[in-house]
């Protein structure tokens, strides 16, 4: 998870996962600091109107807001490019499941499907994790948009109940997921989680305890900040130390044995009762992940009415950074060299300590302008800056907002950072990026600029 998103208003769970974090075929990149040609503000949308994505066309409405940036990073599946961290980490957590975890017949336990297709239905994404309708993690201003019934996931349990309906119940997912956010080093508007999910029938849950086959998973009694409504004291108890113990070995795996760890409640919305996983590493307290036992309503409603289980997830980028001392979020798409080089590795669990590419000088420009009445979302700006500046952008900062005395319109002023990460910026190409922004802001957001 990383949490933070959830308590915001929540795509959450961390599978879930949140902190720190094309069209795809050709892998095409517009170079940096490139001036978008007209119309690649975003994904244009006209009468009849169609988005083509993985080989599928998507009708165009009302609800479409993918930007040209984002389509370009769709199918990159940086998770599955040998050598690249996030693959470092995903084959780490993989090699443990399957070395910890074995089935009767000596088979990995886990299956693992890091291959699924980001696109999923809005159902996938919200309903079928028993999100409301209202619910203020649907918006439009959070999410990417094919259309009203298609996105790009916000999370990778989407596909949680697909595979809970197949009839899994032991595995690992593992993709790209997007959403719209802020611009700083820690968020990315797609950026990768991974997420397990294990089922219990009542014999496996209880095998090996003393006069385990007189407790039950299930009961009728109310909800409390302990268990839900439906479950056993002593099934939660049991699928809690389970889901903990998992864990621990888990993060004792990839930072070492002696971790001091902390346990702090929360609240997500497919898990009850709930956790994040903190760590103090390096002297500092660092929220790694987030879990809990899940909602039996879900589990119910994917056909396993007579099990219960635990799911969690984290953010590989959370995790690179911390254990490759990575500094920048941006730095997980470069195809520099320098950078690709330090993690090709004979042994995937051996130490890495990023070595820092020189730091190039940032170039600082602030924007302001009288924002429209109404219908001005932050996130679109954001986006907006992304498809302008790409991957030179490294920071926006809200740093001034104003309200005039008389006309009470409202003004923002955003301080925009610039820097490449491979090279020195010139003065004259970061004044025609931010030309072209000053433009782009007036002519799609409806804004009166003050520059």
């Amino acid at each position: 998870m990383v949490a933070s998103a959830l308590r915001r208003g929540a795509h959450a769970y961390v599978y879930l996962v949140s902190k720190a974090s094309h069209i795809s075929r050709g892998h095409q990149h517009q170079a940096w600091g490139s001036r978008p040609a007209a119309g690649e503000c975003a994904a244009q949308r006209a009468p009849g109107s169609v988005v083509e994505l993985l080989g599928t066309s998507y009708p165009q409405d009302d609800y479409s807001n993918l930007t040209r940036k984002v389509l370009t990073r769709v199918g990159r599946n940086l998770h599955n490019q040998q050598h690249h961290p996030l693959w470092l980490i995903k084959e780490r957590v993989k090699e443990h499941f399957y070395k910890q975890y074995v089935g009767r017949f000596g088979t990995p336990l886990f299956s693992v499907y890091d291959s699924l297709s980001p696109v999923v239905t809005t159902w996938q994404n919200f309903d079928s994790l028993l999100i409301p309708a209202d619910h203020p993690s649907r918006k439009k201003g959070d999410n990417y948009y094919l259309n009203r019934t298609h996105m790009l996931r916000a999370h990778t349990s989407a596909h949680q109940w697909d595979l809970l309906h197949a009839g899994l119940d032991a595995f690992l997912v593992v993709g790209d997921v997007y959403r719209r956010d802020q611009i700083d080093s820690q968020h990315y508007p797609i950026f990768h989680q991974l997420e397990a999910v294990r089922l219990f029938s009542k014999h496996e849950l209880f095998a090996g305890i003393k006069d385990g086959e007189n407790l039950q998973l299930f009961e009728q009694s109310s909800r409390s900040a302990h268990k839900q409504e439906t479950h056993t004291m002593e099934a939660v108890k049991f699928v809690e130390f389970d889901l903990k113990q998992t864990l621990t070995r888990l993060v004792a795996h990839l930072f070492g044995d002696g971790l001091e760890i902390r346990w702090v409640d929360c609240y997500f919305p497919f898990t009850h009762p709930s956790f994040e996983m903190e760590i103090n590493f390096h002297g500092e307290w660092l929220e790694v992940l987030g879990c809990g036992v899940m909602e039996q309503q879900l589990v119910n409603s994917a056909g396993a009415q007579d099990r219960i289980g635990w799911a969690f997830g984290l953010g590989l980028e959370r995790l690179a950074m911390i254990l490759y001392d990575i500094p920048d979020i941006r730095l997980f798409w470069s195809e520099d060299e320098r950078f690709l080089k330090q993690f090709r590795v004979s042994n995937m669990n051996q130490k890495v300590k990023f070595q820092p590419l020189s730091k190039y000088p940032p170039m600082i420009n602030d924007i302001s302008f009288w924002l429209p009445s109404e219908n001005y979302a932050e996130n679109d700006f954001y986006d907006l800056v992304r498809t302008i500046g790409g991957d030179l952008v490294e920071k926006v900062d809200l740093i001034d907002k104003f309200e005039h005395p008389k006309t009470h319109k409202t003004s923002h002023c955003y301080r925009i950072t610039y820097r490449h990460m491979e090279r020195t910026l010139s003065q004259r190409e970061v004044r025609h990026i931010h030309q072209a922004l000053q433009e782009a802001v007036v002519q799609r957001l409806g804004v009166e600029g003050r520059f």
